[in-house]
């Protein structure tokens, strides 16, 4: 790592800044996993700036698990390279939180999940595997149960979406959708309690699988749209989106 990588920061917001460009310099490949930083006495030397601020900026990125800290003579701070898992996690979390505080609101959502969800049937129709077929069975053969609390059923039920994302084979597709399905599960929950007819639910999945089986793509985005629908009308939102009749 050269002087020359990093720019001089404002007298504002240090901490911040230094974080951005760190970051900056790991996005673009200057900063590589398992790099080791320079220690904070180097780094504040180098963006002329106190350990403290330097400190705060380390902090920042490892709250974002881009860095780790390691202890003893080979210790040091080293660049992390986070699982997809981690940050899948993560974008969960923080659209859930948004769509709890109402930054989104829930016609938002469930046109966001129609518009994709229709996507990752189509590649799903083309991609799925025996194995993921199965896996959707086997979430099909939980929701019979009539047993099943309401918090189970929609457990099953993200379960199942998310394995027809997984038959996408599109990673990054699948790395957006669960959050967007998942940020749906508490209002799901109320849903399932107080409205949805499981039986009905079932027998759309069932009819989903089949769709799937037979690789009819057009069958599955038009079963995916049809629940989505159902969710709008009990939820009292009432905007269509394109996705069912896109194609």
């Amino acid at each position: 790592m050269t002087t020359s990588t990093f720019a001089p920061v404002k007298r504002d917001n240090l901490s911040r800044q230094i974080a951005d460009q760190l970051r900056r310099a790991i996005v673009e490949g200057e900063l590589r996993a398992d790099d080791r930083l320079p220690t904070e006495d180097e780094l504040a030397l180098r963006f002329g700036v106190s350990r403290p601020t330097i400190r705060e900026a380390l902090k920042i990125l490892a709250a974002q698990n881009l860095i780790r800290s390691k202890r003893g003579p080979t210790g040091g701070t080293f660049i992390n390279c986070p699982s997809v898992k981690d940050l899948s996690e993560s974008l969960t979390c923080a659209t859930t939180l948004l769509v709890g505080m109402d930054a989104f609101n829930m016609d938002e959502v469930l046109q966001a999940r129609e518009l994709l969800e229709s996507q990752c049937c189509r590649l799903a129709a083309l991609n799925r595997t025996e194995e993921q077929l199965a896996r959707m069975r086997q979430q099909l053969e939980i929701q019979r149960d009539s047993n099943l609390s309401a918090e189970d059923f929609c457990a099953s039920d993200v379960a199942l979406h998310r394995t027809l994302v997984d038959a996408s084979g599109n990673r990054l597709l699948g790395f957006v959708m669960y959050s967007v399905i998942e940020a749906l599960q508490p209002v799901t929950n109320m849903v399932a309690h107080r409205f949805r007819d499981r039986t009905h639910v079932s027998r759309q999945h069932q009819r989903l699988i089949d769709a799937l089986e037979s690789r009819d793509a057009d069958a599955a985005c038009a079963i995916v749209t049809e629940q989505l629908n159902d969710l709008r009308q009990h939820l009292g939102t009432d905007s269509m989106t394109p996705a069912g009749n896109s194609h």
